[in-house]
């Protein structure tokens, strides 16, 4: 899989909604011993812990679990993967996409109605060329 730093090297990845961003990774890191990987505003952060990540992701709290959080898996070859999908018959929400932070990415539903995200890495790219802020791990 190819490297990004803009992406952990953990390949399932969970998106989390959090209303305040800022106060859930705060939160997240004193408490759990989550690491701030990186941050984009007040909307977005990736956190790791060990060889795992999750992501902090801004949201309103909808009346559904399943449209507050979605998981991320990184993959290979996001198209193969795509047409793999639709083959079988999942809803995509969005179709595979080349992103200014390195992965090229499509979304999905799957048939209990949970978000999936999948992506592979097609760069190299530090959050600063996006717009992100990095953080030092130790």
């Amino acid at each position: 899989m190819r490297a990004n730093r803009s992406m952990p090297p953990a390949t399932v990845i969970p998106v989390l909604a959090y209303p305040d961003v800022p106060a859930a990774v705060e939160w997240l890191c004193a408490t759990f011993g989550f690491v701030e990987r990186w941050r984009a505003g007040h909307h977005r952060a990736q956190l790791t812990v060990g060889a795992g990540a999750i992501v902090v992701s801004a949201q309103p709290m909808p009346p559904s679990a399943d449209e507050r959080h979605s998981t991320m898996v990184r993959v290979d070859d996001v198209d193969a993967h795509h047409a793999h999908v639709v083959a079988h018959g999942a809803r995509i929400v969005a179709p595979p996409t080349d992103y200014p932070y390195g992965e090229r990415q499509y979304s999905v539903v799957d048939l209990a109605g949970h978000h999936w995200t999948f992506s592979q890495s097609v760069a190299d790219v530090a959050p600063e060329e996006w717009g992100g802020t990095s953080h030092e791990l130790d």
